[in-house]
């Protein structure tokens, strides 16, 4: 039987967020730091989670992954190599510094712990820094020029930048002069360029169009906040769960130097798995941004806040939810971790690995980087 036939035969039976109904209607109660999961039905398959405090500590704790790797001198090398590449892209001094702070190398040396090359790290550290630079200065942070009734347009040259369209002779003179000059611009299509010469053209392309579909999500963000009309919480996260951390993680088994099928990648089962990866990891982006967002004077979506406003209650109340919605997913995710774990591919088994540690070193970078406890920008 082939790999993707045994996934298939395994798969079979319910499975995803409408499984974990009755979860969310209990409150997740506090559990003192670090404590694993008790014995369970989704516990068998590894000790690597735990409940983890964060913030100031008075919110319940996220129950994830552990953390697989820390090793501050490499995360200081990539952060090293991606500062003096973002000069070379346009970014001014300043600009520099911050993404220097942001630690966007600390970020990719936590997530990817599978991965000791920094030239390896560098392709992912390069995205990530070039995707946060267009969502600060294209889509969210107004005092950094952001104007929502002006994304739509700018990420479509974006889209341009990191999959190059084919020459229009005169037409294409000023789109290859604005790809040329505008930093976030040189710096997506960059990123892709070094990208291409560690992955193969379906890697690339993974990559390019997982992107393109977080772009849309943004487009409608921006419409929410040039109407004012900002959405239900149920209509964000549909939105949030193709604008995710899922990016990135679109990028794990090219650091890892091996190539998960696209027939693998894309089956149901692992794409849900990937998914739930994904957007456990961005619901910890959200809850560690509320602070930030508020000091916009156009607040970004949010799903802490939106669910504030559907449910007129506290910030801290809707933080207490969306920690339990963030826990309920990670052990969705973990669940599908332990039925997948019986398909025969070596590479799969590595690339659900590699889901699971992102989350992991995702929620160690969230909890320690300074772009969560000041407004350094981008």
């Amino acid at each position: 039987m082939t790999e993707h036939g045994a996934l298939a035969t395994l798969l079979a039976g319910p499975s995803g967020l409408g499984t974990s109904a009755a979860r969310l209607a209990a409150r997740l109660a506090h559990t003192p730091a670090e404590t694993p999961l008790p014995p369970g039905p989704v516990s068998g398959l590894d000790p690597g989670y735990a409940y983890r405090p964060w913030g100031d500590g008075s919110a319940p704790p996220l129950y994830c992954p552990v953390t697989e790797r820390i090793n501050d001198p490499l995360a200081a090398e990539v952060d090293r190599r991606l500062v003096a590449w973002a000069g070379e892209c346009g970014f001014g001094e300043e600009e520099c510094e911050q993404i220097g702070k942001a630690g966007f190398g600390r970020l990719v040396m936590l997530a990817h712990p599978d991965c000791e090359d920094p030239d390896r790290l560098l392709i992912s550290a390069r995205l990530n820094a070039a995707w946060w630079a267009a969502d600060d200065l294209y889509a969210d942070d107004t005092s950094l020029g952001a104007v929502p009734a002006e994304l739509p347009p700018k990420l479509a040259l974006a889209m341009a930048a990191m999959d190059p369209v084919p020459s229009l002779g005169e037409f294409s003179r000023d789109l290859d002069e604005t790809l040329r000059n505008d930093r976030v611009l040189v710096a997506l299509n960059s990123g892709t360029d070094f990208l291409r010469r560690a992955g193969t053209a379906a890697q690339v392309q993974r990559v390019c169009y997982s992107t393109f579909a977080m772009f849309v999500s943004w487009t409608a963000y921006a419409a929410w906040r040039h109407s004012g009309k900002y959405p239900p919480a149920w209509e964000y996260l549909a939105a949030r769960q193709h604008d995710s951390f899922y990016t990135s993680m679109t990028l794990i088994d090219v650091l890892g130097g091996y190539e998960l099928t696209s027939n693998l990648y894309y089956d149901p089962r692992v794409r849900e798995a990937a998914i739930q990866a994904g957007t456990a990891s961005v619901l910890v982006n959200d809850v560690h941004s509320v602070a930030k967002d508020l000091e916009d004077e156009s607040p970004p979506c949010n799903a802490v806040l939106l669910i504030a406003g559907d449910r007129k209650c506290s910030i801290e109340e809707a933080t207490a939810i969306t920690v339990e919605l963030h826990n309920d997913v990670v052990r969705d995710f973990q669940a599908a971790h332990e039925r997948l774990s019986g398909v025969p591919s070596v590479e799969l088994q590595r690339f659900l690995r590699g889901l699971r540690g992102w989350m992991g070193g995702g929620f160690e970078w969230h909890s320690t980087s300074p772009r969560y406890r000041t407004k350094p920008g981008i």
